[in-house]
């Protein structure tokens, strides 16, 4: 939005949360804002703290996350509270979750009682029915989230053009990245469930935000996108505990996860379509969004790929094409 337009959003968004509690003295402070055009403010008053979601309707439709909202809540997943709303302009009102995310409140002290409170509420929300009428996880979606990477890192932003054989060797492995995770039980999906969306509450327990890209798709991708963050990296051998914990507590809770040693092919597969998605997308909110500083986070992605790579013969075209094509540029410094 132009500054213009921004002015004038500000003015309704304040207008709209006063409106909304009732306080016409309110001011409003920016708490956060993600990837996307979503933004989010806190008020400022003498009440209790709340949290205002502005959702232009015109660049994020707010029902999506409305939609996904009522399905969790009513599944038992600790969700924030909508305490008013006016979907036509793009306003929510909600709870007030505190300062620090998950990702914020996270150390080596406190991780494996973190992660117990986000298996709690991963369990809840994979045991929802997905409905009949949400997107799935299908073919389509997961080529045209791997294409993300070709096109918009090696192809936007290390300026490079693939001969026929590399290509093809991606072809090759987006084929068989995409059958295996066809193959995978399907429940629903989050789709970043990662400690940056999960709030940390009194109680020991987590609430879960930005949920409205939720999908009928793998079992093993969300456990992935825990364990393997965007923002913070774990030792394996502490990834490897919690991934047989979450597994253990899953088949305790009737969900349909295989034996462990097929789970762990299953997150170690889904985690490579994810990666390279993300340093897709990564590079996309750099040249199409203006938004730079998600790039600093590809080496942790090109990491997670080469410690997986290795292990599965099938995926050796894509690592020999990280090896020749984008490694020796990000230590240059150059990607």
């Amino acid at each position: 939005m132009s500054r213009t337009a921004d002015d004038a959003r500000g003015e309704a968004r304040l207008a709209w949360a006063r409106a909304a509690t009732g306080n016409p003295s309110l001011a409003l402070e920016r708490a956060s804002a993600d990837a996307g055009f979503r933004s989010y403010w806190r008020t400022c008053s003498d009440g209790p703290s709340l949290v205002l979601m502005d959702s232009p309707p015109a660049l994020e439709d707010v029902r999506p996350w409305l939609r996904m909202h009522g399905l969790l809540e009513r599944g038992g997943v600790r969700v924030p509270r909508v305490l008013a709303r006016d979907p036509s302009a793009g306003f929510l009102l909600l709870e007030d979750l505190g300062r620090r995310t998950g990702l914020q409140a996270v150390d080596a002290g406190n991780a494996d009682a973190m992660f117990d409170a986000a298996f709690d509420q991963l369990l809840r929300l994979q045991a929802i029915t997905p409905p009949p009428d949400l997107p799935a996880y299908d073919e389509a979606l997961l080529a045209r989230e791997l294409r993300l990477f070709d096109e918009w890192y090696l192809g936007r932003h290390l300026g490079l053009q693939l001969d026929c054989e590399a290509l093809e060797a991606l072809d090759l492995v987006y084929r068989r990245l995409i059958d295996a995770a066809l193959a995978q039980p399907r429940v629903l999906v989050h789709r970043d469930y990662m400690l940056r969306n999960l709030m940390p509450l009194g109680d020991g327990a987590v609430a879960v935000l930005d949920f409205q890209d939720a999908v009928n798709g793998p079992i093993a991708y969300d456990p992935m996108s825990l364990f393997k963050d965007a923002f913070i990296s774990w030792p394996q051998p502490r990834i490897d505990e919690w991934l047989a914990r979450y597994h253990d507590r899953a088949r305790a809770a009737g969900l349909p996860v295989p034996e462990l040693a097929r789970f762990r092919r299953d997150v170690d597969w889904i985690g490579v379509q994810r990666h390279l998605k993300v340093i897709g997308i990564f590079a996309r909110l750099h040249h199409r969004d203006g938004k730079p500083r998600y790039l600093a986070d590809v080496p942790r992605f090109l990491g997670y790929l080469e410690d997986v790579l290795p292990q599965y013969p099938e995926l050796a075209p894509l690592a020999s094409l990280l090896a020749r094509l984008v490694r020796p540029r990000l230590d240059a410094g150059a990607a």
